[in-house]
């Protein structure tokens, strides 16, 4: 049985809207999301491909690591070309490079370290939301090529879950940041048995 804080996803994309502004709808504008992680070669990557496949102009996405391996996993990249998403320009790089004065300003950024397996997230700090979507690394599979592939793939799974509740908020739901981050939140507790309880 699911624990009570890990609702349905068709119940969560429903609840979600119902705790923002109601009273009109914001006009859509792009939002900078960065998808955080210590290699940036598994989760980030494959958050980044996906929501930018997903999200047209709504967000602009990036992702990168605190101590990048400089490589995007092989497996990773054959998760996302199995599903069609683009991995043109994909690349394992530092959140260095975000912290530059001619960065992009980031609007929200996500951490996607696993603190259940003891992994150390990187701390961030500016004027941006920041969250945290834990997941295992599948890149710590251990097995067969098949094994570590089907360990992507459950990954993949419950990040696509992820971003399918993330890209159900209204627009207004960008209005109130303290109410957007409780949304956010609720949203890293949902996985791949939720999307497929629909």
């Amino acid at each position: 049985m699911r624990a009570d804080h890990r609702p349905g996803l068709r119940l969560l994309i429903e609840r979600l809207p119902s705790c923002m502004p109601s009273t009109h709808e914001a006009i859509a504008m792009t939002h900078n999301v960065l998808f955080l992680c210590t290699g940036n070669s598994a989760r980030s990557v494959l958050a980044e491909a996906t929501l930018r496949a997903w999200a047209g102009n709504r967000f602009k996405v990036f992702s990168a690591g605190s101590q990048p391996t400089g490589t995007v996993n092989p497996f990773a990249l054959a998760q996302l070309q199995a599903e069609g998403i683009s991995t043109a320009g994909l690349r394992s790089k530092s959140w260095d490079e975000f912290t530059t004065a001619d960065a992009p300003r980031m609007d929200l950024v996500v951490t996607v370290c696993d603190a259940a397996a003891a992994e150390t997230c990187p701390v961030v700090f500016g004027d941006f939301l920041r969250i945290h979507w834990g997941l295992p690394d599948p890149a710590a599979a251990e097995g067969s090529d098949a094994d570590r592939a089907e360990a992507f793939r459950q990954a993949h799974r419950t990040i696509q879950a992820r971003l399918m509740a993330f890209l159900a908020l209204p627009a207004a739901a960008w209005e109130d940041r303290g109410q957007l981050k409780t949304a956010l939140d609720k949203i890293g507790f949902v996985d791949a048995e939720d999307a497929d309880s629909e």
